[in-house]
């Protein structure tokens, strides 16, 4: 059958595969390209749509890319980097400034334009870019402004556009799912401007992966590697259906890492699925253990326990005889974006599946992943398609590298140098805001502009609601050198933070264990879990107001795909007990709730 097909430019950014999926459950074939493909490779499509990226426009990075695209008879839209490129090309400007992060509110100032078609005045939009377009060349229009609040810091030239060129921009992302129609803005462009007919479907897809998956292990078995979670066990199952459970085994590893009684669960779990004899177990509880100790650099922790998974890998293929057969892994594709797994991307955090000697394995074909193209939402959807149960599809994600990114250490000898300017620029704030708030002597992992941050916390001591939500929005906006606002929720106000030397140890791990099961257990009591994607809960060696040792971070996020999230709020019933829950545990120094949206911060804090 002859499909229409929509080609996508990745420059590297956090969502151009993203782009691809939105595009492909419209029911239109895409295809991601690389900025410096030859012009041919162009000729099939009936558009073009440029993605982001970490590159600065107003710079002139990554700028030497085949501009021959633009002399193509195709209609052309950008987005973010791609929508700043596009304007600099026919003759506007591009500055380094205006940067807006997460929500934003888009009003159409074009408002019969196509491109618009079915949408309202106002949109609720998501930004997160560091340049901004403040001119537009001849035969370009202003389509659209942002603003976060009516009247005030107005942007210009959120989109723009050439029917003449059939050349068209939005600053902001429409394919994330934050940008509220989004996918509707996709496909006014691909329906209305490019005329492509809807006659790709999703089993189509996952046909053509069945016929790779084949083409790629012929006639070897797969050795997987499965945590228990919603992807390990969809490909657990993919696999079965395509392989057959004969060439198929399953490696369940207990690092040391996982939640209260995750392990015993997943043996249960697996077995009900239909692996008896073809499932094994390692408890390698201390060779994580011993491996991370004293290792307090986020990256650090990861690559670590990213190679140890490799080698016990390797010691039990030995054991049992199987050195043969490739590596299976359930690795879905923002593992591998944030991984800097293409060719522009940059690295936000290194994936446990991602680490070097997994990439060079991957380089000699020695790696099957089943679902490395995929975001959650498809995962699961494909798990419905397999028969897998909902409560196993419906499961909070969970990292594969374990607690360990969920509890975080210090050396003791951080330098706090950078703590008076910020605290300077939070003064003036929260002023403005009338909130009393301080900055944490601790960093956490984030991502702005689709770059990596390692930046500091800001903490607010006030009433847990949408106003604050708002407040912290702005103040990330503005403020240098933070990426995450979180909120007190403690019976008593935080003063200070003192930082305390500590690392990944038995005895915290312990204790993040048992809060982690009872604050799971007050989402389900209260019948909000399943309305959570996702509530990972942190530690934090902090000392505050001179008591206790660890401070409690509590994270509900809202998320489709996690490459981009929204802090959930939760019933203020639900708030009081996990205070006065958590604060029943004599370590603990005081409770937070994470009020961030990714970007700036990510979702687990390292």
């Amino acid at each position: 059958m002859d499909f229409d097909k929509i080609g996508i430019i990745d420059f590297g950014g956090q969502y151009a595969h993203l782009i691809a999926t939105k595009v492909r459950r419209l029911n239109v074939y895409s295809e991601i390209r690389q900025p410096d493909d030859p012009i041919e490779k162009f000729y099939e499509y009936k558009g073009i749509i440029i993605s982001g990226s970490p590159s600065l426009s107003s710079f002139g990075e990554d700028s030497e890319y085949n501009k021959k695209i633009y002399d193509l008879d195709v209609p052309i839209i950008g987005f973010c980097f791609g929508h700043q490129e596009i304007a600099k090309h026919y003759g506007g400007r591009v500055v380094h400034g205006g940067r807006e992060w997460g929500e934003a509110k888009f009003k159409i100032l074009k408002k019969n334009h196509p491109l618009f078609e079915g949408l309202s005045d106002v949109e609720s939009v998501f930004m997160s870019h560091f340049d901004s377009v403040d001119a537009i060349g001849p035969d370009f229009e202003e389509f659209g402004i942002s603003y976060l609040t009516e009247g005030m810091d107005i942007h210009r030239f959120a989109a723009i556009g050439s029917d003449k060129y059939k050349r068209y921009g939005f600053q902001f992302h429409p394919e994330v799912d934050d940008t509220i129609n989004g996918e509707k803005m996709i496909a006014n462009f691909i329906f209305n401007i490019c005329r492509c007919r809807p006659n790709w479907t999703m089993e189509e897809f996952i046909r053509l992966q069945f016929e790779k998956i084949k083409n790629q292990v012929q006639d070897k078995s797969v050795f997987l590697l499965v945590s228990g979670g919603v992807d390990s066990t969809v490909a657990a199952v993919l696999l079965k259906e395509i392989l057959g459970i004969d060439r198929l085994r399953l490696l369940h590893i207990d690092n040391g890492l996982m939640r209260k009684d995750e392990s015993k669960e997943v043996l249960e779990r697996f077995k009900k699925l239909g692996f008896n004899n073809n499932l094994f177990f390692r408890d390698a509880s201390d060779v994580f253990l011993d491996s991370l100790k004293e290792v307090f650099e986020p990256e650090k922790k990861r690559e670590i326990i990213g190679d140890t998974f490799v080698k016990v890998f390797a010691e039990e293929a030995e054991r049992l005889k199987i050195g043969d057969f490739l590596l299976g892994q359930g690795t879905i594709y923002p593992d591998t974006i944030e991984t800097g797994g293409t060719k522009r991307a940059d690295v936000i955090k290194t994936h446990h599946n991602r680490v070097p000697i997994i990439q060079k394995m991957i380089n000699e074909g020695r790696v099957v992943e089943p679902l490395a193209e995929l975001y959650k939402v498809e995962v699961r959807e494909l798990g419905r398609k397999l028969g897998i149960d909902e409560d196993i599809l419906n499961r909070h994600p969970f990292p594969g590298p374990g607690i360990a990114v969920r509890v975080l250490c210090n050396s003791g000898c951080e330098d706090l140098s950078d703590m008076k300017e910020i605290e300077a620029s939070l003064q003036s704030m929260t002023i403005h805001h009338n909130i009393n708030a301080i900055v944490l002597p601790i960093k956490s992992v984030g991502v702005k502009a689709d770059l990596r941050s390692y930046e500091r916390p800001v903490l607010f001591n006030s009433d847990y609601n949408e106003k604050v939500f708002e407040i912290a929005s702005d103040i990330l906006a503005k403020i240098k050198g933070i990426n995450r606002c979180i909120v007190n929720i403690s019976p008593y106000e935080i003063k200070e933070a003192k930082p305390l030397r500590a690392f990944v140890t038995n005895e915290r791990l312990s204790l993040l264990r048992e809060i982690d099961y009872l604050v799971n257990s007050i989402l389900k009591k209260a019948g909000i879990y399943y309305q959570i994607w996702q509530c990972p809960v942190v530690i934090l060696p902090l000392s505050l107001n001179g008591r206790g040792e660890e401070m409690v971070v509590v994270r509900p996020v809202l998320s489709e795909r996690a490459m981009t999230a929204r802090a959930a709020l939760l019933p203020e019933g639900v708030i009081r007990e996990l205070s006065r829950e958590i604060h029943r545990f004599p370590k603990v120094s005081g409770v937070a709730v994470d009020i961030t949206s990714k970007p700036p911060g990510t979702i687990e804090w390292e």
